[in-house]
């Protein structure tokens, strides 16, 4: 292609629209192409401003550091720019990152070439300057509204605004916004957890496959014309690629049993539809959120549905977790498996064992809870949809809910079905009840080992001291040399918020009142931020714990040979009455066990250590660690 059709591509590029031809050519002569893969950066945060681009095809997050996570801001697609601000500041960082959402081609000026061509066209660089300063006031709106809560005023503020109306009458909405009316009252009514929607993008996304395969359904009923229902289709499909997620803003804990979510999805989508047909937002004759994107819906069906579906997936991504953490138990099962220790009962010396089953006890019962979280998906595979409002299917024509319930099945891949008995599946919370049990389970145990770690590593001279944790951090601001087991303690109270978390979903859960539990949005944020905060504790303590620790084998053979507890070990050899006399004197002259047993001649040093031998001690590791990758293995992938 020529540099003159090049130049004439570039017009049609907002940035340069109305720019001259000569200028035009002069771009398309300095103008570079790139191609990046799926979650690859093109720039990031920090770094130093070196190009311009224009996005030709894919998807790209625009992502902000804010209260120690990353935070997205916007979701740009073809046509849009990229690093604008190399014209305005050029010696200054990027303040955010740009990472691909899907497959990505740019076109691209770099900044020292352009810099150079800008200087020899002042024209340009005047008219550049115009459109670049332009975008970025349109992003800093856009970070307004998605850092909602943060200092900031709630949704879309200034700009260009346009007039919608509901049954309470009108209001002036943001031109930038994609959300409408009632999310906007919405915005203005919950500002309670001030954890927007949009924090939570398996739910986001649930909601947009709901409305996809809502529109495929009432498009096969000829309920709605097939340029709608593409439209629709298509803008659901891009929410669940990862674009306009800026726009779902919504409290997640809000009156009215989620109408408000619904709501956000219903306008958001409409709008990105008027979009993609050439309308202007706000045009609801052509798609209305109501009439055409919840056609055949009630919030009673579609706000259920899309919760089950967004925990189904943080469970999927809990069990991975788990099971990372699991194996690194496993695996220091493996590495300490001939260090023997005295293992205790209610805090008190019981009998010896090896630190290596310890460890791989800690692995195998959170097996058993990645196997127990599975079971609660099959119980959330079961929708209500089509049931509409109390479940008599008002509204929703013959044929409905079976088409809804396949499209449904073939956008997420799972094996869905639909409710025998639709105003009880509308009505009945229990597979929440059911799936906050487990997650309190699991948290209950995962507790109980960090107890265990803090406990086994406590010291260093004065405690048990027979772990050593990775220090992470300097522990007192008072006590020097300090170090303090903050991984473990920071495990605790995500386990203890998860278990509080359960008593809210049960409150909430018995809440309900007859044909409808008005109270699921509660329910929602504290589940789905439940397996959330779980997912991350058991990343966080496997990568800044687990791996790295170590034993102090020393230590816990002198509590093995001084423990009154080895005497147990000793009653086929010695008989009962032997052993309860040489326990007797042992604990009355702080002297060990062994040193009583050779001096007696009950027995020679070599034999002692032959019977505490690990291996014979623990009945032989040898079979137990096959068994237990075995026992591994078989959840991999379930």
């Amino acid at each position: 292609m020529s540099i003159t059709d090049q130049g004439a591509d570039l017009a049609h590029f907002a940035l340069f629209e109305g720019f001259t031809k000569s200028d035009l050519d002069a771009l398309a002569a300095a103008m570079e192409h790139a191609t990046f893969d799926e979650d690859r950066f093109i720039f990031q945060e920090g770094d130093p401003r070196g190009l311009l681009a224009i996005i030709q095809e894919g998807s790209v997050a625009i992502e902000k550091q804010a209260d120690s996570r990353v935070v997205r801001l916007a979701t740009l697609s073809a046509g849009e720019a990229l690093g604008e601000g190399v014209v305005l500041a050029a010696d200054e960082p990027h303040g955010t990152s740009a990472r691909t959402i899907e497959p990505t081609t740019i076109l691209f000026w770099n900044g020292l070439e352009l810099r150079s061509l800008l200087l020899e066209r002042p024209s340009l660089f005047a008219a550049l300057v115009a459109r670049a300063a332009a975008v970025v006031s349109r992003r800093l709106r856009a970070a307004d509204a998605t850092l909602a809560g943060r200092g900031r005023m709630i949704g879309f503020v200034g700009g260009k605004r346009r007039l919608e109306h509901d049954l309470l009458g009108e209001r002036e909405v943001a031109d930038d916004a994609l959300y409408g009316v009632q999310t906007l009252r919405a915005l203005e009514n919950f500002s309670i957890t001030r954890d927007p929607l949009r924090e939570y993008p398996a739910l986001v996304d649930a909601l947009a496959a709901v409305k996809e395969a809502a529109a495929l359904a009432n498009g096969e009923l000829g309920l709605l014309e097939p340029r709608v229902r593409d439209a629709i289709v298509r803008a659901a499909r891009e929410i669940r690629s990862g674009r306009h997620h800026e726009h779902f803003l919504v409290d997640m804990i809000q009156g009215g049993a989620g109408t408000s979510t619904n709501m956000n999805a219903n306008e958001v989508i409409a709008n990105r539809a008027l979009e993609l047909l050439g309308r202007p937002r706000g045009d609801y004759s052509v798609v209305h959120p109501n009439n055409h994107v919840n056609l055949s819906q009630s919030t009673n069906d579609v706000y259920p549905t899309a919760v089950k579906l967004a925990i189904h997936t943080n469970i999927e991504e809990l069990r991975s977790a788990m099971r990372a953490l699991a194996m690194a138990f496993l695996d220091k099962g493996t590495e300490f498996s001939g260090i023997l220790k005295m293992g205790r009962t209610q805090l008190q010396d019981a009998v010896p064992m090896t630190l290596g089953q310890e460890f791989a006890a800690f692995g195998h019962t959170m097996l058993e809870d990645i196997d127990r979280l599975a079971e609660t998906q099959a119980l959330l595979r079961e929708t209500n949809m089509g049931a509409t409002a109390i479940g008599t299917g008002i509204t929703a024509p013959p044929g409905y809910a079976e088409r809804v319930r396949a499209h449904l099945a073939e956008i997420t891949g799972l094996p869905l079905i639909t409710a025998p008995d639709l105003v009880e599946a509308t009505s009945d919370t229990g597979v929440f009840v059911q799936v906050s049990s487990v997650l309190k389970r699991s948290a209950v145990k995962l507790s109980k080992i960090c107890n265990d770690r803090r406990l086994l590593s406590s010291g260093p001279r004065a405690g048990l001291g027979e772990i050593n944790l990775p220090p992470r951090q300097p522990g007192s601001s008072i006590m020097p040399g300090k170090v303090n087991p903050v991984i473990p303690e920071v495990v605790n109270q995500v386990c203890f918020d998860v278990i509080g978390g359960d008593v809210t979903v049960t409150m909430a859960a018995e809440g309900g009142q007859l044909q409808l539990n008005v109270f699921e949005p509660v329910i929602a944020y504290r589940i789905l931020g439940g397996l959330q905060s779980l997912r991350n504790a058991c990343d966080v303590l496997r990568e800044l714990c687990v791996v790295g620790i170590t034993p102090n084998p020393d230590r816990m053979r002198w509590f093995v040979e001084h423990s009154i507890g080895i005497v147990t070990a000793l009653l086929p050899s010695i008989g009962y009455e032997a052993a309860t006399s040489v326990a007797k004197e042992a604990l009355e002259s702080g002297r060990s066990v062994y040193d009583v047993v050779c001096d007696r001649g009950l027995l020679t040093r070599a034999q002692l250590d032959e019977i505490l031998d690990p291996a014979r001690m623990t009945g032989g590791e040898e079979g137990g660690e096959e068994s237990r990758k075995q026992k591994a293995e078989s959840r991999n992938g379930s």
